[in-house]
């Protein structure tokens, strides 16, 4: 990182030298929420983190891995904290809830995504703040979409009267990783093979548009892709030539939220310099995962890198991925599933976390009017 990048206010940026001390660093960087020794064989999930309408904070993530039960029934953590995520306490345990999103609708916390890898999507309320949450079993209480369902903790959306979530389907055809999925937004027809983890997000013009990580591993120059749907949520369009759009970071999970304030869309993305390229050349670009930006766009299509926010030189055992985050006022809340060194020892790879991390950008807007 250039030694510029230390004038802007953010918070619990990381920068290691490489060489012998590589795995030295005791901690992660920001809070850790939890911890799960890398030995055990079950990693941290799906970080997702709400505000609820009395200012605290809410998180949740799951377990995976081989000494997990993410294909039986998964289990799913909850966190609150009440002093703006200096300290928290785990509030209560799910069963049967895997790669979900929290969010607040109407002063009301819900918690929606399949009970288990490749599960049926199930979605929960909770009127006590995450300690205690309704038991889906019918299409009346919660079971909303039975079979195999896809997705990571993606942002839901409220817009026009309705509730929008992307998912995909994994029914097939074939049952190898990304060529099963099927990109979807609930109540949506398209089926497009090898995208995912789509975000549902209202474009500039009013309409719903499901942007979704594209598994290309032909290059390291990465998009995402951008899929059109129609205002009942029945119709999706895709335009090859102009719906595949350049964006860093597009190999891996992220995250799309817009600010009024600014008027922009703003993610967290884990974007791949160019000391990483000449290094790894040949590498999966899904498998960079050390290097977290702060991107924005005024229009979904072209988006502008502004600051590297986490970073650590170690590209095959540290990782800030899957990271959700909210506005709160002028700052930026960030939930990151991070694989960090445990003392002498490391994680088993960058994708197998073994933390789970708070961190704070302040006064993010700034660092979009100082690249003006």
């Amino acid at each position: 990182m250039k030694a510029s990048l230390l004038k802007f206010p953010v918070l619990l940026a990381l920068v290691l030298a490489s060489g012998a001390g590589l795995f030295a660093q005791q901690a992660p960087p920001g809070t850790i929420v939890t911890h799960v020794p890398a030995e055990t064989k079950t990693y941290i999930g799906s970080p997702s983190l709400a505000i609820l309408p009395d200012g605290s904070y809410v998180a949740s993530h799951d377990f995976f891995g081989p000494q997990s039960s993410e294909f039986v029934q998964a289990v799913t953590r909850i966190f609150r904290s009440r002093d703006k995520g200096k300290s928290r306490q785990q509030v209560s345990t799910v069963n049967g809830a895997f790669w979900s999103s929290l969010f607040v609708h109407k002063d009301t916390l819900y918690l929606l995504g399949p009970d288990r890898h490749h599960g049926t999507v199930l979605i929960r309320r909770s009127a006590d703040g995450g300690a205690t949450w309704t038991q889906p079993a019918t299409r009346e209480n919660g079971l909303l979409l039975a079979g195999m369902y896809h997705c990571a903790p993606m942002p839901v959306l409220v817009h026009n009267g309705r509730i929008w979530r992307a998912m995909e389907t994994a029914h097939g055809p074939v049952l190898d990783w990304g060529k099963r999925y099927g990109a979807m937004m609930m109540s949506l027809d398209g089926h497009f093979t090898g995208w995912l983890e789509g975000n549902a997000v209202a474009a500039p013009d009013g309409s719903i548009v499901n942007i979704l990580r594209v598994d290309d591993r032909s290059s390291l120059d990465e998009k995402a892709a951008i899929v059109r749907i129609s205002a009942d949520g029945r119709r999706a369009a895709f335009d090859a030539g102009k719906d595949f759009i350049p964006f860093p970071g597009g190999s891996k999970k992220f995250v799309i939220r817009f600010d009024e304030k600014s008027g922009r869309y703003w993610t967290l993305a884990n974007i791949i310099p160019q000391s990483f390229r000449d290094q790894y050349p040949k590498r999966n670009p899904a498998t960079f995962r050390n290097t977290l930006a702060l991107m924005s766009s005024a229009d979904l299509r072209s988006w502008q890198t502004h600051e590297i926010v986490l970073q650590h030189p170690d590209v095959l055992h540290h990782g800030f991925q899957y990271v959700d985050w909210q506005f709160e006022g002028n700052d930026m809340i960030v939930l990151s599933r991070t694989a960090f060194g445990e003392g002498a020892g490391k994680a088993h790879n960058n994708h197998d976390a073994n933390y789970l991390t708070f961190h704070r950008i302040r006064k993010f807007r700034e660092l979009e009017r100082e690249k003006e």
